[in-house]
């Protein structure tokens, strides 16, 4: 408790204002033992540094690890991934033989227990081995992956975490650049700072004010839809001009990433201050917009909502990234999904019954009752989980204890040569670029955007369409005699089909992925998408049982099943792409996501907005089967991906090979 409090901001203020006199780090407390790797060599006590500090080694591979561990002691992976490290051996001139005989009986990669540093008793600490080993501790930056080789490198290290049970703490002997800069790093392997060495129960909570700060971001955007029939009233607009309070929130909420992301990928900023600045400025524009009594007034400030809520949509999955390996990511990620799609279909659940009862108003008070205490318990319990940031601010202090100007941690050298053109560049730019001149990209940002912009017409759909003879009223009470209510209690059906969803991915991931992994090493990025071929046909399947059945003469159940059943294969499809995307261009991941962000939010917009004169014209059952045949596309479409697109990465400049 007392390390997540002095990491959050409210502990680093109280630092800031105490003159770090409370909340002390480990290298601030009196008695603390600097490791002789980083003490001056004339300072007093200090050990010499020269013999624990070693140049910059090569990256070792599997094989290099296997080759090793016989006669250091340490405990290799077993021929999990015999295929590829007898390849590496022969690359690095050792033997097969000598791998299969130091290799041990296999761990499996889900063992509770596996999820630490794979060293062992008996390695030295000053062995190059153990360095590269002890590397394993922190999950390399996606952007640092520039090859195919890199990310199988990657998944080799997360694999090989994952199969050892966890080891002695070994220490971490600092590295030397060209330049004469010692590396700050872990201090060992089992590194307490470490966000990958938390606690189960530690990671739990941190990944669960990231969930809920995602959950009232998202709910505040449908919230507000039982709302749109009062604002009409009181504003005197029309209906098209009040949904502009719900599609302005989410083209805010698409801009931000834009600007947040790599906001927070600048090490000397890191995660923390664009959640609690941006969170903040959220929360406190709640109260005028709750007040506001002009119609523009409110479309402004439901814009800026948006607009501030948005780095948890920017970063959120960069800060589950931060606390698990990459084998286990996945787990958190699809939860982290799960949240973000359910808060819109939350919203018209509890505003459903408030608003009838009191006033228009009260929706918009109830994100703030919501998002208030939520951003008390991340401004007083939310850590920083950047590990760039926290080596970053390491260094500083260690500089200051020793005095020594040359103690760095990586990401400041990094830093020191970023260029603001160059975020820019990499923000804005570069994913416009990529999806206009990737054929792979461009169709997996259609298709989520399409998915996604079907799924808040639902907002809208569940409003407008219902008895021919009624077309204005909403189908669930002009067909069925729901109050506003109990209409909202229908989106429940997605809550329902997300957590099917999860289920059935997770046991997906357990099952299949993860020992495929193990044995047989990364696939192609295409593997990945065998989900997605048989959820895309639960899409136009979803979409024609809700047209075609949403109407009096049919029990409204059907109707509410068509939905489930759209949403699950929205979900899986989701997961499938979003995997896919950083596979297949790791470099440019967190480009492709914000600008997939962005595409995605602003056909989500637009889609509250063409929804209305689409349902009402064509009628609820043509309007959805004109969509439905959209997604029939996509189906041709996620096939060729499947089947074609190793070739089409291939002839790709941006892919990793």
């Amino acid at each position: 408790m007392p390390d997540l409090l002095r990491e959050s901001l409210a502990g680093q203020l109280i630092r800031y204002f105490t003159k770090d006199k409370i909340f002390k780090y480990l290298e601030e407390k009196e008695g603390f033992q600097c490791p002789s790797g980083y003490a001056r060599c004339d300072a007093p006590g200090a050990a010499s540094g020269s013999s624990s500090i070693s140049s910059i080694p090569g990256t070792l591979l599997a094989a290099d690890v296997n080759e090793k561990s016989e006669t250091e002691g340490i405990q290799g992976p077993d021929t999990l991934l015999e295929a590829g490290a007898n390849e590496k051996s022969e690359e690095e001139g050792s033997p097969g033989p000598e791998l299969e005989t130091a290799s041990p009986p296999p761990l499996r990669a889900t063992d509770p227990a596996s999820d630490s540093s794979i060293l062992a008793k008996g390695t030295e600490p000053t062995s190059p081995t153990s360095q590269v080993l002890s590397r394993m501790t922190s999950r390399i930056d996606l952007e640092n992956i520039t090859t195919r080789r890199d990310l199988e490198r990657a998944y080799t290290d997360a694999t090989l975490r994952s199969q050892v049970k966890k080891a002695p703490a070994q220490p971490i002997t600092p590295e030397k650049t060209g330049e004469g800069a010692i590396l700050v790093d872990w201090y060992d392997t089992n590194d307490q700072e470490n966000p990958q060495n938390w606690s189960f129960g530690k990671k739990c909570m941190v990944a669960l004010q990231i969930y809920l700060y995602t959950l009232a971001v998202y709910l505040g955007s449908a919230i507000y839809t039982p709302s749109a029939p009062y604002v009409e009233e009181r504003f005197g607009v029309s209906p098209t001009a009040a949904s502009l309070g719900l599609a302005l929130y989410v083209l805010g909420y698409g801009i931000g990433p834009l600007l947040f992301a790599p906001l927070s990928e600048i090490p000397m900023v890191g995660r923390n201050p664009p959640y609690i600045a941006s969170f903040g400025i959220f929360v406190i524009l709640c109260v005028p917009t709750a007040l506001v009594d002009n119609f523009a007034g409110l479309l402004v400030l439901r814009f800026l909502q948006g607009f501030f809520g948005s780095p948890c949509l920017a970063t959120g999955g960069a800060s589950i990234g931060d606390l698990f390996s990459l084998m286990k990511v996945p787990y958190g990620l699809s939860l982290w999904a799960a949240f973000a799609t359910c808060g819109p279909a939350l919203g018209p659940i509890i505003s459903g019954f408030s608003v009838p009862a009191e006033n228009w108003r009260w929706a918009l008070w109830e994100i703030l009752w919501l998002a208030g205490p939520v951003f008390l318990i991340m401004f007083f319990m939310l850590p920083e989980t950047s590990s760039s940031n926290i080596l970053l601010r390491r260094a500083a202090r260690l500089r200051k204890l020793t005095g020594n100007p040359i103690l760095k941690s990586q990401a400041e050298i990094n830093q020191s040569e970023l260029k603001i053109s160059k975020i820019l560049y990499e923000s804005l730019y570069r994913p416009m670029q990529i999806m206009i001149l990737d054929p792979a990209i461009l169709f997996t940002g259609v298709y989520t955007s399409l998915v996604y912009g079907i799924y808040y017409s639902f907002f809208e759909a569940f409003r407008y369409c219902g008895l021919e003879e009624a077309r204005s009223r909403v189908v669930y009470i002009g067909s069925y005699g729901f109050n506003l209510g109990e209409m909202g209690l229908t989106f429940l059906s997605i809550s329902v089909s997300v957590a099917l969803a999860i289920a059935s991915y997770w046991a997906y991931m357990y099952y299949i992925v993860e020992p495929e992994i193990i044995t047989k090493g990364l696939t192609t990025p295409e593997h990945r998408l065998i989900p997605a071929l048989f959820a895309s046909f639960l899409l136009p399947t979803g979409l024609f049982i809700f047209g075609w059945t949403a109407k009096a003469s049919v029990h409204w159940i059907v109707s509410i099943i068509g939905i489930g059943i759209y949403s699950y294969g929205v979900f899986i499809l989701l997961q499938c792409v979003f995997v896919y995307i950083p596979i297949s261009y790791p470099q440019y991941a967190a480009s492709l996501f914000a600008g997939n962000d962005f595409v995605r939010s602003a056909l989500a917009s637009g889609s509250i907005l063409f929804a209305r004169p689409l349902y009402l014209n064509l009628g609820i059952g043509p309007g959805m089967s004109l969509l439905a045949g959209l997604t029939c596309g996509c189906i041709l479409g996620i096939f060729v991906l499947y089947y074609f697109g190793a070739s089409l990465r291939a002839r790709s400049r941006f892919t990793a090979k």
